[in-house]
């Protein structure tokens, strides 16, 4: 595969209101998003010229941005249309769409309330996470880091600075022979891989962490939904580490993974099975419904 530098590429991005050149979407190097942190981000992926749950990202974003203090300058509604808009302008189908909304660069210091927020949003061709790894089940290693209590972070937010340790502990794993990594949270329960939410099947129950201390992933809500429609029990609890031995499915789910099995935890091994193949034919059979269809069953 060719690697194509993100900042040197032909496109179209909708920065601040308008459709630009890729290669013009630039800010200040003093930028407050770039030495604070102050920046929210979604990850959204179109099938067949759709959105997946494109309301919802977008609601999460605006939600993630008061959490951290600031307010985007741009409704729902307009938020949509601009998504919408940068697929068309790009001539994409299946893609991933990832908006960003930081503080800008009139003051820096960590207050600064006097910045301006800006928003931009790009969407690119991008196949799963685990490209073709995907097909036999991923690795994941054990990460060093693990996730904050929700007092020390605003852990309920996608903010750019919580994925911090997630590049770290990925590039651990990596290091080590793995795919990605697994995270404890602060008391050392299981809490997700540094992308994307974990499943575990256990006696045909699908177990997953309480979503304390990282985030409630749109995937996630969606593969409980799945789940519960095909009558799959779905237990949502702190899980600690020593139950991994008791799983015998395990599976990831999130707008890059989709839903991805997975076959080796350290030093536990697993065999993708019934429960997860179903799940993940489930779920591309939904994201790629007509429109309306999607809507419907989206309520």
């Amino acid at each position: 595969m060719t690697f194509v530098p993100f900042d040197d590429r032909d496109g179209t991005i909708w920065c601040d209101g308008f459709l630009i050149p890729w290669r013009d979407a630039k800010l200040h190097v003093l930028s407050h998003g770039l030495h604070y942190a102050s920046a929210v981000f979604e990850g959204e992926r179109a099938y067949g010229g759709m959105i997946f749950r494109l309301r919802a990202h977008t609601e999460r974003l605006l939600q993630s941005s008061r959490m951290l203090g600031f307010t985007i300058p741009w409704s729902a509604e307009e938020i949509d249309a601009a998504c919408n808009a940068v697929l068309r302008a790009n001539g994409l189908i299946n893609a991933y769409v990832r908006p960003i909304a930081w503080r800008g660069s009139e003051q820096l210091a960590v207050a600064a309330r006097q910045t301006r927020i800006h928003l931009a949003i790009a969407a690119w061709p991008w196949p799963n996470l685990f490209d073709t790894r995907r097909l036999k089940g991923v690795t994941l290693g054990i990460a060093n880091w693990k996730r904050p209590s929700p007092e020390t972070a605003p852990t309920a937010s996608k903010a750019a600075g919580l994925y911090m340790i997630g590049t770290l502990a990925k590039h651990e794993a990596e290091e080590a022979g793995f795919d990605d990594a697994l995270m404890y949270d602060w008391r050392g329960f299981v809490a997700e891989a540094t992308g994307a939410n974990i499943f575990l099947v256990m006696d045909g129950v699908l177990h997953t962490p309480t979503p304390e201390g990282f985030l409630d992933g749109i995937t996630r809500r969606t593969l409980m939904d799945l789940a519960r429609r095909r009558q799959i029990r779905v237990v949502e609890r702190a899980i600690p580490p020593e139950e991994l031995a008791n799983a015998s499915e395990v599976l990831l789910a999130g707008t890059a993974a989709e839903v991805t099995p997975v076959r080796r935890i350290g030093a536990y091994s697993y065999v993708p099975g019934q429960i997860t193949e179903t799940l993940r034919q489930d779920y591309e059979a939904l994201v790629r419904l007509p429109a309306g269809e999607m809507t419907h069953r989206a309520a």
